[in-house]
């Protein structure tokens, strides 16, 4: 018998008889189909209630999926809204569980939380536009006569503190399959630093010149540090290099001089942003080091 045809059954023995004898005559006429004593007594107890129907009541349906796409829009919105919010409020904004929202944001949306990358400084458009402007000129200057473009020498200037850590490119060391990673302790940089002047070309370094104590860049620095420079490049320019045009890559803001050196005359100052400034505090980092030990 089907389950309403049960329910019709008690229904009927409920207005006549008790609970044990309903049971009692379910067992006599259908055995081990018969409804179970606790399915007798909660229909017995429906139908004192007043309920007078023996089908299922009506139910809402199926239980509303967390993943559904007004959901998911709703998530989208709020993390491009605000790409810091924590997700503790989305749960909470949404009603949702913690595993629901990764399943959404990571699944769905493709998305993930990520920490912020440091980096020297943020390029505005102009300085982005200015580094498009100045590489597609020395890209012209390159292709225009590579031979005298690789004789240029140009220039740069960049803090070097007394006491500079490895960096995490640098620490990197060969472990076998299954070892953790090597630690070390982080060290800051040291509060002291001078500032260092290098010239390069093609070749490699030419001359590196350190500011003394105590000293300002004025004219007067920068003259005294071209004469050096001079003094150097032509030692060098007897032994390997060949004769040379001067390419000035100044990127310190708001620094002029009026002092004219009689040799700058002859040579070709031009205007550029530099990119090796990385590779110039590695290289100075390690040959500090070595001269010191």
């Amino acid at each position: 018998m089907e389950k309403s045809e049960f329910r019709v059954l008690i229904k009927h023995y409920f207005l006549r008889k008790t609970i044990t004898e309903t049971k009692a005559k379910l067992d006599k006429y259908y055995g081990d189909s018969a409804p179970s004593i606790s399915m007798v007594k909660k229909w017995f107890t429906e139908f004192c209630c007043g309920r007078t129907s023996t089908e299922d009541a009506e139910r809402s349906g199926r239980p509303v999926e967390v993943s559904s796409p007004k959901t998911i829009k709703k998530i989208h919105d709020m993390v491009l809204a605000d790409q810091r919010l924590k997700v503790q409020e989305i749960v909470e904004a949404v009603g949702i569980s913690h595993g629901s929202k990764v399943s959404i944001l990571n699944d769905h949306l493709g998305m993930r939380k990520l920490s912020t990358r440091w980096v020297p400084r943020l390029l505005t458009v102009d300085h982005k536009r200015n580094r498009v402007t100045n590489s597609q000129e020395g890209l012209a200057l390159f292709n225009r006569n590579m031979e005298e473009f690789l004789r240029r020498v140009t220039v740069d200037e960049t803090w070097i503190h007394h006491n500079t850590p490895e960096t995490k490119q640098h620490s990197k060391q060969w472990v076998s399959k299954g070892e953790s990673a090597p630690k070390k302790a982080k060290v800051g940089l040291s509060a002291n630093k001078v500032i260092a002047t290098v010239f390069w070309d093609a070749r490699g370094i030419i001359h590196i010149d350190y500011l003394q104590k105590g000293r300002t860049i004025n004219g007067e620095c920068y003259a005294n540090l071209l004469d050096r420079f001079n003094d150097n490049l032509k030692k060098k320019t007897d032994l390997i290099w060949p004769r040379k045009k001067f390419f000035s890559t100044k990127t310190m803001q708001g620094c002029t001089c009026n002092v004219q050196v009689p040799w700058q005359k002859s040579m070709n100052w031009a205007m550029n942003c530099s990119l090796i400034r990385p590779i110039l505090q590695i290289w100075l980092r390690v040959t500090t080091s070595c001269s010191q030990t």
